[in-house]
């Protein structure tokens, strides 16, 4: 993995976190609140779940254990 993919998944979860309250705040409209709970608790938990990866990718790349490639300069 590199450093722009690393950014990525990162992106991605806070992303996914951030739309799991989008849709838990939306659906409350439509829905009952444990409906809506239901709907935003698969986002969340993704998102959650992408977050400790990359936190344990980064700690094992800290450690030496699998580094993060830098892509090559182009000058």
């Amino acid at each position: 993995m590199d450093e722009h993919g690393f950014v990525r998944l990162a992106l991605l979860a806070f992303g996914l976190v951030f739309l799991s309250f989008i849709v838990l705040g939306t659906s409350q409209l439509l829905v009952p609140l444990r409906i809506a709970q239901y709907l935003a608790a698969p986002i969340g938990i993704a998102g959650f779940v992408l977050a400790i990866f990359c936190f344990l990718r980064a700690t094992a790349a800290f450690v030496g254990l699998a580094p993060i490639e830098t892509p090559p300069d182009d000058s």
